[in-house]
């Protein structure tokens, strides 16, 4: 390349305005958010971050990588991230909560940015999620969830009812929203 073309000015080969679907990639996202390629770990964070950054989920719930040229499936055993850090700030409906995730991405608790608590039907065990993006979430880890429900509280009535929440329900209040966490039972 001449000392005086940039990069943008060289010629590139046209990208395909649709990715082409290049099936499956043989990655694997842990539920400790452990990324793995062809049965080992990848080890490097910066690696992970650039995989992370074309990572998406469809309506069905399929996980994909897709850069400009190409698209492929990969597997996800929980949620793609896991926070691992909790940062709270002020209290009661002036509180902020952030979560930092295992790529050291900050995510803020917000109506944009929710709590969600799932059951397992089979069991009865808890899995806690901040929604990161889109449709990717973050694994609450357990160390974290357990400082979380340590500001847990009793929604006011007038929330209780617009949220239709049991009695008994406890959540916690992050920029003026409140988030159910589940019963104190």
């Amino acid at each position: 390349m001449p000392a005086d073309q940039s990069p943008r000015q060289r010629d590139f080969p046209p990208l395909r305005e649709t990715p082409g679907d290049s099936g499956s990639y043989d990655i694997r996202i842990a539920r400790d958010g452990t990324w793995f390629h062809e049965g080992g770990r990848i080890g490097r964070k910066p690696l992970v971050r650039l995989l992370a950054s074309v990572l998406w989920r469809d309506d069905g719930g399929i996980y994909w990588l897709q850069t400009p040229v190409e698209k492929g499936r990969i597997q996800v055993e929980d949620a793609p991230f896991t926070a691992v850090e909790l940062s709270v700030k002020g209290d009661g409906r002036g509180r902020s909560l952030a979560f930092r995730t295992n790529l050291d991405d900050w995510v803020e608790v917000d109506s944009a940015h929710p709590l969600r608590v799932a059951e397992n039907p089979e069991n009865g065990d808890i899995s806690p999620y901040i929604l990161v993006r889109g449709r990717l979430e973050a694994l609450i880890l357990r160390p974290v969830y357990y400082e979380l429900a340590e500001l847990a509280e009793a929604p006011p009535a007038d929330v209780a009812a617009k949220l239709a929440l049991a009695d008994d329900c406890l959540g916690v209040w992050s920029h003026g929203v409140f988030f159910p966490l589940g019963s104190a039972r």
